[in-house]
């Protein structure tokens, strides 16, 4: 046992500490820009609802944030670089579920620890990811599309943002129901896999419902189905594949994170900003134009509870549906 003096002196130096600690953390933020890292190339869902994100919050914040896009390995590369920046409140992720939690899920060795090097802000908007073809492929619908692959099973392959993305566990689990056999190419974002869709390289790909749409009335490719357990504001005739027999209802979120032991303090004040943002009329209409919904304006600790459950589900469904990288 330590003496009443060994306690003392721990205590002296640790007070002072904690109390630059506090002091850093009310004083935040200063003259200093702050990095928002998005997981996607410029042009991807994430990367577009974090520019129309990062113009609120600088002014609310009376600081440039800035976006730094590091895009690959399904979002394990930003995870990653926001794992080992300093948890000083001027490093920031904003990124989607299947990179925290379908990472969790499958990868047997990430280089950082999900629960520990991850903190969890605030829940920016909710979406599915469509089921996308090119206008070319016969098909209306999830069944005509799985009856079209089972005809011509060596001419296809399917894309996705990344292996163990949302979409390549999506498409894993509908091969296995529907007992279909599509390789899959893994891109580094949804921009290059709806470039490769526009110039007819790939015929059949998930994609994410923010960045589809311009492609979709321009009438380049056509969606199919919509993951997730409910439709999308700008596409409401698109049916969830759930209601077309392939049901797969784990819902997408867009979020930002902060680095593990981040104080609390600019945790909350940036969790009450951008919950401030959120109930913006303006903002509110970004979101529908980019076909998200709004996500409940949660504090940090319920979206880190949320998060928590998100991971269970991810290692249910894969579990369940044995879904494995290879």
């Amino acid at each position: 046992m330590f003496s009443s003096k060994t306690t003392l002196f721990f205590l002296a130096i640790l007070l002072p500490i904690t109390g630059m600690n506090i002091a850093f953390a009310a004083g935040w933020p200063t003259e200093r820009p702050i990095r928002l890292i998005v997981p996607t190339p410029p042009g991807g869902g994430a990367d577009i609802l974090a520019r129309g994100l990062t113009e609120h919050l600088s002014r609310a914040l009376k600081q440039t944030v800035i976006v730094e896009n590091k895009s690959g390995a399904n979002g394990m590369l930003a995870n990653t670089e926001l794992a080992k920046s300093a948890p000083d409140g001027y490093t920031a992720l904003l990124t989607y579920t299947s990179a925290i939690a379908a990472n969790f899920a499958l990868q047997k060795k990430l280089p950082y620890d999900t629960l520990r090097d991850l903190k969890p802000v605030a829940e920016i908007g909710a979406a599915g990811t469509f089921l996308a073809v090119t206008t070319d492929v016969p098909a209306d619908n999830l069944q005509s599309l799985i009856a079209w692959i089972k005809n011509n099973p060596a001419q296809l392959s399917y894309g996705s943002w990344g292996i163990g993305s949302g979409g390549h566990l999506t498409m894993e689990a509908v091969k296995k129901q529907a007992g279909i056999d599509i390789s899959h190419v893994p891109y580094r974002g949804t921009a290059p896999v709806l470039a490769d869709m526009a110039s007819g390289v790939l015929k059949v790909a998930f994609v994410d419902t923010v960045a589809a749409i311009p492609y979709i009335k321009q009438g380049k490719i056509k969606a199919l189905a919509v993951s997730g357990s409910r439709r999308v504001p700008l596409s409401p005739d698109i049916p969830t594949m759930a209601e077309q027999g392939y049901p797969f209802r784990i819902n997408s979120w867009f979020a930002v994170f902060v680095p593990g032991h981040t104080s609390d303090m600019i945790v909350e004040r940036l969790n009450s900003e951008i919950n401030l943002i959120l109930r913006m009329p303006e903002m509110k209409e970004r979101l529908a134009q980019l076909n998200m919904s709004t996500g409940p304006h949660r504090t940090a600790t319920e979206f880190g509870n949320a998060v928590k459950d998100d991971i269970k589900s991810y290692v249910d469904n894969i579990r369940m549906k044995n879904i494995r990288l290879d």
